[in-house]
């Protein structure tokens, strides 16, 4: 293998390398970009049941969940939840967003 063609090559897989980053941004915004509303501040307040039926009604792609503050969860971040964190009286204590 001489020089220029191990730079060729090189020069070919930095083009495939910023296509495949550049393909998976689009998708994700894609799929994001249909997900719709994201946070629901104006539901600090109401009980949480109430909450998770507002949210599900305004976004078809997500699953609220009712968390009772303190509890312990998972720490990944999916597109299609939303926790709805409640005090020991079911209230909304935190902005619900997708997460």
């Amino acid at each position: 293998m001489n020089s220029c063609s191990g730079k060729n090559l090189m020069q070919q897989q930095y083009v495939v390398g910023i296509f495949n980053l550049f393909s998976l941004t689009f998708i994700t915004i894609l799929i994001l970009g249909r997900v719709g509303k994201k946070s629901w501040p104006e539901l600090v307040g109401v009980y949480g049941q109430a909450a998770a039926a507002i949210i599900e009604r305004e976004n078809k792609n997500v699953n609220a969940i009712v968390v009772e503050e303190g509890s312990f969860v998972s720490g990944d971040f999916r597109c299609d939840r939303v926790r709805v964190w409640v005090d020991g009286s079911g209230v909304v204590t935190e902005v619900p967003k997708v997460g």
